[in-house]
């Protein structure tokens, strides 16, 4: 007994067909086209398909940001975020830090050089080189002499050195100034002291201005919200706090100042001119912390970066000169428009209301007509 059953070939899988012979049906036939150009197919096996997996393990998943391929008409793909690239921080020597040097008092250079100047004249009343006439002048007591001889010449050494070392270390400190001492390269300390004061003469000495400056920008390049072209001067208020970054960290603390400020003009959009106060106050609280964490590693202290002139590049002025009076026009114009359609309706409403005339529909857009013509002609003439 044969039993007969049907077979959807819907339901069921289609066996694997080989290759098609030449000739064949696959080969004349018609292929349909694909409809999705940019995706590739595979082929996944039937007994993957129907496979029971009672625990499922899950799969973590990640944070993901869907985007669109410009141009391509495809459907959004998941694409990984990319990381935000840090600035490394700026890093000084850490042993190069502010240090008091030692000093001494004016006096007590004085005192060293007058003592020399006192050895080199008894040397030479010693060796018989003083005239008789300054003998007498001095008080000196008449002494013939015992002629230069190595004594001598080592007497003249050390007193000569003494009163070298003590006038030529004597150095006048100001309120505000600073000196940055070095000994062969090597950084020995800062003097902020006033006054006369004796310091090593084998020193090298370096001035540096610590008091509260202010400096005003030429004009730098910048740029707005929308990326328009600007020129921007700012005035930079600021101090040296530490002098020894300030002098040995960099070459010219002065100019990678400038720099410093130029760098965070073309990160901060500044707002063009005409603008409101609030959006410049920003930029300048902006602009003084990206400053002021740029020039701290090399001992400047920022007080305040603000942009006191903010005027449009000289090759987009014309511009947006034409454009700022364009926009003007039509502020004025919506302006005086609405003023217009106010009055009208206010005119037609009252006269309607109080019964002084009855119009009908088209009565009432002659009527409309007639008083928006007399107001813009009365309006213009006004501006005129």
């Amino acid at each position: 007994m044969s039993t007969t059953s049907s077979t959807n070939p819907d339901t069921m899988p289609s066996a694997p067909q080989g290759p098609p012979e030449p000739g064949g049906p696959a080969e004349t036939g018609h292929r349909s086209a694909r409809l999705i150009h940019n995706e590739a197919t595979t082929e996944i096996p039937v007994h993957l398909l129907f496979r029971d997996d009672p625990d499922p393990s899950p799969v973590p998943l990640r944070p993901a940001v869907v985007a669109r391929r410009q141009g391509t008409g495809e459907q959004p793909r998941a694409r990984r975020p990319v990381a935000a690239r840090t600035v490394p921080a700026v890093r000084i020597d850490p042993e190069l830090t502010e240090r008091p040097a030692r000093v001494l008092p004016g006096a007590a250079g004085v005192a060293a050089g007058a003592c020399g100047a006192a050895g080199c004249a008894l040397t030479s009343w010693w060796a018989g080189l003083v005239p008789p006439l300054a003998a007498e002048a001095l008080g000196l007591p008449a002494y013939a002499g015992a002629g230069l001889g190595p004594a001598q010449w080592a007497a003249y050494a050390a007193a000569g050195a003494l009163g070298l070392f003590g006038f030529g270390g004597l150095a006048r400190g100001r309120t505000g100034r600073a000196w940055v001492l070095g000994l062969f390269g090597r950084y020995r300390g800062t003097v902020r002291r006033t006054g006369l004061m004796w310091v090593n003469p084998l020193l090298l000495r370096r001035r540096v201005d610590v008091r509260l400056r202010h400096w005003r920008s030429e004009p730098m390049p910048a740029a707005d919200g929308n990326g328009v072209a600007l020129r921007a001067v700012t005035l930079v208020v600021w101090r040296v706090r530490d002098t020894a970054k300030a002098t040995l960290g960099v070459e010219d603390h002065e100019a990678y100042l400038r720099e410093c400020v130029e760098a965070a003009l073309a990160r901060v959009p500044v707002e063009p001119p005409g603008t409101v106060r609030s959006s410049a106050d920003v930029a300048g609280e902006t602009l003084t912390r990206l400053v002021a964490a740029d020039a701290a590693p090399v001992g400047l202290e920022v007080f305040s970066v603000r942009p006191v002139r903010v005027e449009y590049a000289p090759e987009v002025a014309a511009s947006m000169h034409r454009r700022r009076i364009a926009a003007l026009d039509a502020a004025q114009r919506a302006s005086v428009l609405t003023s217009v359609v106010d009055s009208v309706e206010d005119t037609v409403t009252r006269l309607t209301m109080r019964g002084l005339v009855e119009l009908d529909d088209y009565e009432r857009k002659v009527l409309v007509k007639d008083l928006t013509v007399a107001f813009c002609a009365g309006r213009g003439e006004a501006g005129a």
